[in-house]
C-alpha cells in the first residue's frame, strides 16, 4: 500500500453479526467504544445487524423475521377482508 494515504485511526476492527454471532477481523476507521476478545487479542468491535454470513441472498436460506407481530396483524386484517 502507498504510505500516507490512510487516516491515522485506520486500525484492525472486529465486525460482529448480531443475528448469528459470527465475527471477522478487518481494518476500518469506524468509531466505537466497545471491545471484544478475538483470537487471543482485544480489538474494537462494530456490531452489525446483518452480514454475508446471515443474509438470505448469500446463505440461500430465506427466513421470515416477524418484528412486533406485524405479520400476525397483516394476516388478521387480510382474513377479515376475505370474508
Amino acid at each position: 500500500m502507498k504510505k500516507g494515504i490512510h487516516p491515522d485511526n485506520y486500525r484492525p476492527v472486529v465486525f460482529k453479526d448480531m443475528s448469528n454471532g459470527d465475527m471477522f477481523l478487518s481494518r476500518s476507521t469506524a468509531k466505537t467504544t466497545d471491545t471484544v476478545e478475538f483470537e487471543g487479542e482485544t480489538y474494537p468491535v462494530v456490531k452489525l445487524e446483518i452480514s454475508s454470513s446471515s443474509h438470505p441472498f448469500y446463505t440461500g436460506k430465506s427466513k421470515l423475521v416477524d418484528t412486533a407481530g406485524r405479520v400476525d396483524k397483516f394476516m388478521s386484517r387480510y382474513a377479515r377482508s376475505r370474508k
